[in-house]
Parts: structure tokens; C-alpha cells; sequence
């Protein structure tokens, strides 16, 4: 298991040479846009995403936890459904230059989680043969985070302790 985080960058090479230096090792994969670094300590998956235009909300894309298989993908969505949290689905899915299997929640404020594996990391062949499943996230970013609903539904990841009447944060 390892920490996911996503990243709009503005300058993707200068960002990739950063964190090069700053993790001490090479990225795993770099393309057109994108590059996304595999660190075994501490266990964080990291990528970068060439932003085409400023967003709102700033540079943070999404966040995730990155599983080994689609067993632990499935388990996942059934306990996040269990906690009555709102998610959505995605199987089979080709998304940051990879086919992926995942599942997608929202926090409190709107931040997309994702819990996913790695189906297939395609080659650029690969991914070119399957281009038109792919498609963009906020800003033109490669990586394809969805858009947070206007008003969440279901449990904020927050409420341990659940919510009080008519506060609103249930609706």
C-alpha cells in the first residue's frame, strides 16, 4: 500500500528535476505532460500533471492509496459504501498513462481519494492504441481526477462522530 498524491504543476520538466533531486532517483515514467515518481521509502507514488491553464483550487489534483490488486480495490469500495460514503466507480479505466481500476470519494472539501491498482503501466504504444479512452481532468491535466459534485452526498470523512441536526453536512 502507498500514499497517492497528484499534482498540476506548471512547469513539468523543472518540477520532474525537483523531485528527482528531492527523492534521490529517477522518475518511473515520464510522457508528454506527466510524470510520476514510485518511492519504496517512504511508500509514496507521486504525479505531475503539466496544468494547461490555473485552476481554482490550486495544485493539488487528487490524493489516493495505490493497492496491489483489484481484490483490495473491491474490498475498498464495499467499506466505503458500508460508511454510507458517496463514491464512484471506475473499472477498467485508462487514466495517468496506466488501465486502472479504482474507486473515488470526496472529502468535506471537494478533494478527490482514490483507491486504485495498476491493471496495465502501458507502454506508449499501448496507450496511443488506446487514446480514445482517456480522457482529461481539471485544467487539461493528463490525469483524470473527476469533478467534485456541486453539494457531496453521503458521510464527510470527518464525521467520526456523525452530524448534528439540520447542520447540513448530511444533505
Amino acid at each position: 500500500m502507498k500514499l497517492h498524491i497528484s499534482l498540476n504543476v506548471q512547469d513539468i520538466e523543472a518540477s520532474t528535476r525537483f523531485f528527482t533531486a528531492f527523492f534521490g532517483q529517477e522518475p518511473h515514467k515520464v510522457r508528454t505532460g506527466y510524470a510520476n515518481f514510485d518511492v519504496a521509502s517512504p511508500p509514496i507514488k507521486l504525479a505531475l500533471n503539466q496544468a494547461k491553464e490555473p485552476l481554482a483550487h490550486g495544485t493539488l489534483n487528487h490524493l489516493g492509496i495505490l493497492v496491489d490488486t483489484t481484490a483490495e480495490v473491491l474490498t475498498a469500495r464495499q467499506r466505503l459504501a458500508d460508511a454510507g460514503l458517496a463514491t464512484m466507480d471506475e473499472d477498467d479505466t485508462v487514466c495517468c498513462h496506466a488501465r486502472q481500476d479504482k474507486v473515488w470519494a470526496f472529502d468535506p472539501d471537494g478533494h478527490a481519494w482514490e483507491i486504485y491498482t495498476i491493471v496495465d503501466d502501458m507502454t506508449d504504444e499501448e496507450l496511443a492504441a488506446h487514446a480514445n479512452e482517456a480522457r482529461l481532468g481539471p485544467g487539461g491535466a493528463v490525469c483524470c481526477a473527476p469533478t467534485p459534485p456541486a453539494k457531496p452526498r453521503g458521510l464527510s470523512l470527518n464525521m467520526a462522530g456523525g452530524c448534528e441536526p439540520k447542520s447540513g453536512c448530511c444533505s
